[in-house]
């Protein structure tokens, strides 16, 4: 048993969720005080660099398979602590244009029977000057850094393409991926704005403002046909890729919390995300690379996304779990699969259950 399963977990856990995830990222942001330790535990300890486990998804490389999901480090204040422990890439946000508080706490909730959260933070956040900021003072960039941009909460769907635009052209500049995230459940119409026709029109007008590689990030909750409609609108508008999936309203299973309004992360998102990810990869024919994220705890959980289809894999609920160990555990496990299998690199594997 690890030092964070034995003593730091439960010391966290027994904080309400925010604040303990407030905590967790202070001490990630204690860093930047000695940026050149950062640096070797990233080389030395993780050796994050993995030829084997690289990526390279619309020109862009990772040097490994995994990294961290949009949601914990929403302002980009903890970067260097977060590439310290080796994430092949840091998806920052979701960011809006004005900063704004959220919704009313409690909102979030720790179910650790099932290995999952629900979450109702509702894109709080410090706004996009104070992202800007952050991210022009990061001068240490050992791997990609993704911006997750949303609207804010009182702006109309109507209008809503012009919060994505003003995003866009501030942070778009400043990262080296963008991901314009519409399947949050926990802004109100969000998701109305997956529809195809509105997809279609917001999606042309930030591809024009976007040069960096541009995602688009879908919900678990979509029915077959829309999913689909995603990956046919997605290529239609020149997206570079898809991220699958966001958190799920779904409650497949009976807990005290599950009436608790907000999105379902973590393992019993696992089986859904799969699904999602091979249903994608299959009707883009390959065509369009796909990020996985969604109940990733071990290697075998990367090992089936990738077979589902995915070119690469963020973890979030799982590294609340698992710790700061989680990005080497599961680099070293699937290194390990690799070589159990006999294959050189993971990039063979992409959708291979998906054929």
């Amino acid at each position: 048993m690890s030092i964070y399963d034995s003593l730091i977990r439960p010391l966290l856990f027994s904080l309400p969720a925010e604040p303990a995830h407030h905590a967790g990222l202070k001490a990630l942001e204690l860093a930047e005080i000695a940026p050149g330790l950062a640096k070797l535990i990233r080389h030395r300890v993780v050796k994050a660099d993995r030829p084997a486990l690289a990526a390279t998804i619309a020109g862009l490389r990772f040097p490994n398979c995994i990294g961290l999901a949009a949601g914990l480090d929403k302002n980009a204040e903890a970067l260097t602590g977060l590439f310290s422990l080796g994430f092949g890439a840091v998806e920052i946000g979701t960011v809006t244009p004005r900063a704004q508080p959220g919704n009313e706490a409690p909102r979030i909730f720790r179910l650790p029977e099932h290995q999952a959260l629900i979450n109702r933070l509702g894109f709080n956040n410090k706004g996009m000057q104070a992202a800007a900021s952050q991210l022009s003072e990061q001068t240490w960039r050992p791997a990609p850094i993704g911006v997750n941009i949303g609207k804010n909460k009182d702006t109309p769907n109507e209008n809503a393409v012009d919060d994505y635009l003003l995003c866009a052209e501030k942070l778009g500049p400043l990262g080296d991926y963008v991901v314009v995230n519409l399947s949050s459940p926990n802004t109100p119409g969000l998701r109305q704005l997956q529809e195809p026709k509105a997809l279609e029109a917001l999606l042309r007008s930030v591809r024009k403002t976007v040069s960096k590689p541009l995602f688009l990030k879908i919900a678990p909750d979509l029915a077959d046909e829309g999913i689909d409609a995603a990956v046919d609108v997605a290529r239609e508008c020149g997206i570079d890729g898809l991220i699958c999936t966001n958190t799920t309203i779904a409650r497949p299973f009976e807990h005290p919390l599950a009436k608790e309004a907000g999105g379902l992360s973590g393992k019993p998102l696992t089986a859904r995300a799969n699904e999602v990810t091979r249903r994608a990869f299959r009707h883009a024919k390959g065509a369009l690379p796909i990020i996985g994220v969604g109940g990733i705890f071990t290697a075998n959980d990367v090992w089936e996304r990738t077979r589902a289809g995915a070119s690469f894999v963020q973890v979030y609920t799982g590294f609340i779990y698992g710790g700061p160990m989680l990005p080497k555990q599961l680099l070293d496990g699937v290194e390990a699969l690799l070589r159990e299998t006999r294959h050189a690199t993971i990039a063979h594997l992409v959708g291979s259950d998906a054929q």
